[in-house]
């Protein structure tokens, strides 16, 4: 009788090789981390410069910039800095909804302006007109203080 040959099979290796994996996250963490500190954090607003009173703060604020080209800007609620607002741009009758909503919400809530030193008298005014005409009783202006520069 004739013996036949068993064949062999080869070993299969099942796992995922996770090395390309590895070296396409870390070029990405590196792009990410390059690229972070390099994107707009804020809307730069040259403050008018005054004495002013430190106001603290029970409830977080709400501050509506109003940048060089009159352009209006409304804070988050979880931001906290006066110095930068990350906030987006929306046309003026949404900020005061937007106002009137957190007021709902937050009756004690202050409400500031923060109108940069270049943009026209009247903007700011109107602004501030608006929301007390819309039931915002107390409007802030947020300056700088002369001692800082």
């Amino acid at each position: 009788m004739i013996k036949l040959l068993k064949r062999h099979r080869l070993a299969i290796d099942a796992q995922i090789n996770i090395v390309p994996y590895i070296d396409v996250m870390l070029v990405l963490l590196v792009i990410f981390m390059m690229t972070t500190p390099i994107i707009e954090q804020g809307i730069e607003v040259n403050l008018p410069l005054a004495e002013a009173k430190i106001v603290d703060f029970t409830q977080q604020p709400t501050i509506i910039t109003i940048d060089k080209q009159g352009k209006y800007f409304i804070n988050s609620l979880n931001e906290v800095d006066f110095d930068i607002v990350i906030g987006e741009e929306l046309p003026l009758g949404v900020i005061v909804g937007r106002v009137n909503a957190r007021l709902e919400i937050y009756p004690k809530m202050n409400v500031f302006v923060r109108g940069d030193r270049q943009v026209d008298y009247g903007s700011v005014v109107s602004l501030m007109s608006i929301l007390q005409k819309n039931g915002v009783d107390k409007v802030g202006i947020v300056t700088e203080s002369p001692d800082v520069r």
